[in-house]
């Protein structure tokens, strides 16, 4: 998880998400840190553990990408989505709730096969992925603050 880029204000961390659950598959997150913004990549994975930087490039950017911005108050704030190529909204929400928490842009891309999310896992992978997402902006945040 450590980043590249170090001395600029552009840092990029990926992390391997195991399956929480032997049913489902694995996630692959990088996320660019950039000035009160971040930008993220969330998605299914055959990369093991040890070359999980490269699952971006092998995934899609814009299956389901949007932006989102913090709210100055308590509800959701300015969101658009960008690209999809599905009728769902995940990263839209997804995104909105990460802003919300985070209070940062937030450009987030969710690379997640419609076939996983049709399955009864749907709604588990979706769980997973966020997980993963809020516990490794916490320690940038984290990171930063000292």
């Amino acid at each position: 998880m450590a980043p590249t880029g170090q001395g600029s204000s552009i840092a990029v961390r990926t992390r391997y998400i195991p399956p929480a659950e032997p049913t489902l598959p694995a996630l692959g997150l990088q996320i660019t840190s950039l000035v009160d913004s971040y930008m993220l990549w969330i998605g299914v994975t055959g990369e093991p553990p040890e070359t999980v930087q490269n699952a971006p490039r092998s995934g899609t950017l814009c299956r389901d990408w949007a932006c989102a911005m913090p709210s100055g108050h308590t509800g959701p704030g300015p969101a658009t989505s960008l690209f999809r190529s599905s009728g769902s909204d995940i990263a839209l929400s997804m995104a909105q709730r990460l802003a919300r928490r985070f209070r940062k842009q937030i450009f987030l891309s969710v690379d997640i096969p419609p076939a996983y999310l049709t399955a009864a896992e749907g709604s588990r992978i979706l769980l997973e992925a966020e997980k993963g997402i809020v516990e490794m902006l916490k320690a940038i945040d984290l990171e930063s603050a000292t």
